[in-house]
């Protein structure tokens, strides 16, 4: 079996799909020639042709547009934009007729869409090339978002997102496309969405985070454990809906929880977390929840940049906080 980077698993997801089910096809802004800014296409055009691999203009309000008007007659489409921070042309086209379109018809039509975006800071890029804005799509009715952590889960999440039959918002952490490799089989098995994944068991403090966090996190709980902290670590991956009750199930067996981002810190999604476990897991929590997340500003340029995302530092700190107040 071989070992692939999560770039990797993704274009192994997407030509799975696209050879065992017609009416998938892939389409944006250097996806077919060139492979797609990040590689994730390469290779799709010789294999499956103009047909299904489809070059855009410059222009993302036309391939929302576009990818709408597909996957309502009967098509699958997977649309890229180029960054997280130029899907902000397709919200219009996303949020009110990819997410509202079977409501709209009650159930008549859908929308089975998926938009993938590479996702988040640590690249050295542009503000616009390094947001984490999935909160706003987590408010929106009709969406599933969805964020992996890993090529085993970008593989299955992906091809479980072509395979869902309502729209989907799919980042993918570009800071780590290529940092790491492990054993992905390529058998079409998908993974379940609106589950989150319990990477490692503790008892002390429940560490929840989603994304290119992921890695970080793991290595605050390695660190943790040297103290004798023995740490439990979540991958939320689907944002919306979201699977409150593997995290509460978690609290409830440590008594802390401790939230990572990188996106903005006010009204991030772990405010949505925090809220959730203040309304309903209360009572099992020893000690105030903790958010380590990034700043409410634009990322800075990368000599800042890593300053402003969550280290092992910050949320080893922030554990230990949770176990300090209790």
């Amino acid at each position: 079996m071989a070992q692939i980077t999560l770039i990797e698993a993704v274009t192994q997801a997407l030509a799975w799909e696209m050879k065992h089910d017609s009416s998938v096809l892939v389409l944006g802004e250097d996806v077919g020639v060139n492979g797609g800014v990040f590689r994730a296409t390469q290779g799709l055009l010789q294999q499956f042709g103009e047909g299904r691999v489809l070059d855009t203009p410059l222009d993302e309000t036309t391939i929302a547009g576009l990818t709408v008007g597909l996957a309502a007659q009967g098509m699958k489409p997977v649309a890229e934009a180029q960054f997280e921070g130029f899907i902000y042309a397709m919200l219009e086209q996303i949020i009110c007729h990819a997410a509202r379109l079977r409501n709209r018809t009650r159930g008549r039509m859908s929308v089975p869409a998926v938009f993938r975006a590479p996702w988040g800071g640590g690249i050295r890029a542009p503000e616009h090339h390094s947001e984490a804005n999935e909160a706003l799509f987590t408010n929106v009715p009709g969406l599933r978002v969805v964020l992996p952590s890993s090529p085993a889960r970008a593989y299955g999440l992906l091809l479980a997102a072509i395979r869902d039959p309502d729209p989907v918002i799919f980042f993918e952490p570009k800071r780590i496309y290529r940092q790491y490799k492990e054993e992905v089989p390529d058998d079409g098995e998908a993974l379940p969405l609106d589950v989150c994944f319990v990477l490692r068991d503790g008892s002390d403090v429940t560490l929840v985070t989603w994304g290119a966090q992921v890695k970080e996190t793991l290595e605050a709980a390695e660190a943790l454990a040297a103290d004798g902290i023995s740490a439990e670590v979540i991958d939320v991956a689907t944002l919306k809906p979201l699977d409150f009750d593997t995290i509460a199930e978690s609290v409830a067996k440590t008594g802390r929880c401790v939230i990572v981002h990188e996106a903005p810190r006010t009204a991030g999604f772990g405010a949505e977390i925090a809220a959730r476990l203040a309304e309903h897991s209360m009572y099992d929590l020893l000690a105030p929840v903790e958010r380590v997340t990034g700043y409410d500003t634009h990322i800075p340029l990368f000599r800042l940049e890593m300053k402003y995302l969550p280290g092992v530092d910050k949320i080893v700190a922030a554990a230990k906080r949770t176990l300090a107040a209790s």
